[in-house]
């Protein structure tokens, strides 16, 4: 029986303004990616979600993005490698005060939006950003966007690492996501990212649209709670990996090789 763990990007509501159904999504995965108030959230969002997320049992992530709350953090911002080490310090010092208040702890980091997509692409930018959180905290587990440079940095580092697929989103030749804007890059139909990610896990592989498939560890699956009928199709692929005798727990973290 293969083990694998289900992850989504939570707490992203800001005041009155909600966001997703966090703890809906709270029932059905086994790492929770909490945003830290600077592309999305706020303190007491913070709080609620990590006090949830100990209720359950579910593992606490970091989800630090850019500064841009109107562009929810999915607009290219520019730093230099010591700024944006510095922002995702920041940014996890949140993290870990909000989870430490909740009786729990953060045992993972994961980018988010533009900066997740730019560390991607640009492997300095990735090894910048994963240096400033493990400075703050040496076992941090690192999720990576597997097949990218993302990957790349985690292993260069030795650091521990899961690496991740997207249920619901489209991938390029390259391993990257397909851009939002494109036609076909956020897959709505809870069926058909079920059968994606079962076929992924199957090859051990990303299958891009337009390439070959890339060979990768895969450690855990994304599935997003800001997209209309987040909750079905997380129940679906849920459901459908359970069925094909697929567990699902916390990823271990081990170092990439």
């Amino acid at each position: 029986m293969r083990t694998v763990d289900l992850n989504a990007d939570l707490g992203e509501s800001f005041g009155a303004w909600e966001m997703g159904d966090d703890a809906a999504l709270l029932g059905v995965i086994s790492s929770a990616n909490v945003a830290c108030g600077v592309h999305a959230g706020d303190w007491d969002v913070m709080a609620r979600v990590m006090r949830e997320a100990v209720a359950r049992g579910v593992g606490i992530g970091a989800h630090p993005g850019f500064p841009d709350l109107q562009g929810f953090g999915r607009r290219e911002m520019q730093f230099a490698p010591d700024s944006a080490a510095n922002l995702v310090r920041w940014q996890l010092g949140a993290a870990q005060a909000m989870a430490r208040a909740a009786g729990g702890a953060v045992r993972h980091l994961k980018l988010h939006g533009a900066l997740a997509n730019m560390a991607a692409r640009d492997e300095a930018l990735a090894l910048a950003c994963f240096r400033g959180a493990l400075s703050v905290d040496p076992a941090l587990v690192l999720v990576v966007l597997a097949g990218t440079a993302q990957e790349r940095a985690a292993r260069q580092l030795g650091a521990p690492a899961a690496c991740e697929i997207f249920a619901d989103r489209a991938y390029r030749g390259n391993g990257t996501l397909l851009d939002r804007r494109l036609p076909g890059a956020v897959i709505h139909d809870p069926q058909l990212a079920a059968r994606r990610v079962l076929a992924m896990l199957r090859a051990g592989a990303i299958l891009p649209e337009d390439g070959p498939a890339i060979p990768t560890r895969i450690d855990t699956i994304c599935l997003h709670g800001d997209t209309p009928g987040a909750i079905g199709m997380a129940q679906a692929v849920r459901a459908t990996l359970e069925a094909e005798g697929v567990a699902i727990a916390a990823f271990p973290g081990e170092p990439l090789r």
